[in-house]
């Protein structure tokens, strides 16, 4: 709870400007998901994503900014180090849509009013909430589809690195994790309560994890901003 009351002190503590700077562009990357099934390793794209992202710069030091991105998740034992989970030999595809907000914070000044390159690492952190397909794997190790749809909040962990490319365009990369608040992404838990004690299977105390690698490019346009201080 105090992690989210900092994040809205910090979003509303600046005074009024009559004046600010948009972005406007696209996210294309992979995914790499950690979970009960597949590969541990935290980066290691292996299905895709892509989406829209908008900023507004309040601050040369600071960015509030929303994504919307459509991804792909894929798991296979067989890929894992673990000789438990390659002798188990599941996998798992999954697809869902995530919505993130949140503020962007950079290491160095970038003003895009003032003239020549701009370059600077940042990172970015806040909330994320994804809606995805549920699964579940039966006795005999076949993944059935439930059918039913179930979502999940996540906290992004982002640490990129932005530069001006044009006056008017800034191309960034970046890998940024997310710790959601579901371990049904798999399919290692059932989302029906009355299969859940029979057919769970894994580390039920840990949830899971996704993982976004990829670029965005955006196009920056609105009034010199008034940039005012905390």
């Amino acid at each position: 709870m105090r992690y989210f009351t900092i994040l809205i002190i910090l979003i509303f503590s600046t005074s009024h400007c009559i004046g600010q700077i948009h972005e406007i562009g696209i996210f294309a990357g992979g995914t790499n998901f950690i979970g009960d099934i597949g590969s541990s390793r935290y980066i290691a794209p292996n299905k895709t994503a892509f989406g829209g992202i908008y900023k507004w710069n309040r601050s040369p030091r600071h960015t509030l900014r929303i994504s919307l991105i459509i991804a792909d998740i894929e798991g296979m034992d067989s890929q894992s180090d673990d000789p438990r989970r390659k002798q188990r030999n599941y996998s798992f595809k999954n697809n869902f849509i995530e919505l993130s907000g949140g503020i962007e914070f950079t290491f160095l000044d970038f003003n895009l009013h003032e003239e020549g390159n701009k370059s600077t690492p940042y990172l970015y952190t806040g909330i994320s909430f994804a809606t995805f397909d549920n699964y579940y794997f039966n006795n005999s190790g076949i993944r059935i589809n439930e059918n039913t749809k179930s979502n999940a909040f996540g906290i992004p962990m982002v640490l990129g690195f932005k530069t001006t490319i044009t006056e008017k365009l800034i191309f960034a990369v970046e890998v940024g994790a997310r710790y959601t608040s579901t371990d049904e992404l798999d399919g290692s838990i059932p989302d029906s309560k009355p299969l859940r004690e029979n057919l769970s299977f894994g580390n039920t105390n840990n949830n899971d994890w996704y993982v976004f690698t990829g670029a965005t490019l955006t196009y920056t346009f609105g009034r010199k901003p008034c940039y005012c201080n905390f």
